[in-house]
């Protein structure tokens, strides 16, 4: 276990993001995103329901076109003195995305060399990764190369998925954490929000304090997931700290 965390795990770093609709209505967006928003949302579930308007506060999160970076969560694995591996979590959180991004990119660059930092998320191939690719761009902002997949061949990209882990190849489903949590014996992350209500809690109760409490245990919950994909035994509660 020591040498594995010591020499193998040192330069992971386990993320997780939370992402809001840019606006709290869709009446706060102009014409011209308002018409965009209109084409896009008549392809997505509940079309046939819901006009756009309501669909915008419902979904625009999940599109980076529509909806922000509001925390990130990045966590490292860690060994004690006495030889125990832990796991220090740490997020940013705030009313200006632009802030978030600059800090995070600030953290990737300084604390790990690029061609060495291997970043983990659920399903962050799809989402995660590309989110903040897309958002940092919106923000005039220069990718970092450990984000970056541009022009990169399959074998350069050090991005790890625990969504694609556990699929073996198999495309057929998608399988969420808190499912993965469960076959694993891991405790839920979901046992405050969920994904579903981080737009209602950020704008309706204006809490950013317990989302960002709810991404930090999804990092906690991910990086111990990740350690059960690779047969090894969960990290103790006790040795994971938050900064």
């Amino acid at each position: 276990m020591k040498n594995l965390f010591e020499k193998t795990y040192k330069n992971f770093l386990v993320i997780d993001i939370e992402t809001a609709s840019a606006y709290e209505r869709y009446e706060d967006m102009d014409e011209r995103l308002q018409s965009l928003w209109n084409k896009k949302s008549v392809h997505m579930p509940g079309a046939d329901d819901y006009p756009p308007d309501q669909l915008y506060f419902e979904k625009a999160g999940i599109y980076a076109e529509f909806g922000k970076v509001i925390c990130i969560s990045a966590g490292v694995f860690t060994m004690d003195e006495n030889h125990k591996p832990g796991l220090r979590i740490k997020s940013f959180a705030s009313e200006s995305e632009q802030e978030i991004l600059e800090n995070f990119k600030t953290l990737i660059e300084s604390k790990f060399e690029a061609k060495n930092l291997r970043m983990v998320a659920h399903n962050g191939r799809e989402f995660d990764f590309p989110y903040l690719c897309r958002r940092m761009l919106v923000h005039g902002m220069a990718i970092p190369e450990a984000l970056d997949l541009r022009d990169k061949k399959p074998w350069e990209i050090c991005h790890i998925d625990t969504l694609e882990m556990w699929k073996f190849g198999d495309r057929k489903n998608f399988t969420s954490l808190d499912l993965l949590a469960s076959l694993f014996g891991i405790s839920s992350s979901k046992d405050d929000i969920d994904g579903s209500q981080v737009n209602k809690v950020y704008y309706k109760e204006k809490n950013l304090e317990r989302i960002s409490q709810y991404c930090q245990k999804d990092v906690m919950v991910t990086a111990q997931v990740f350690l059960k994909l690779n047969a090894m035994q969960p990290i103790d509660i006790n040795n994971i700290s938050y900064l």
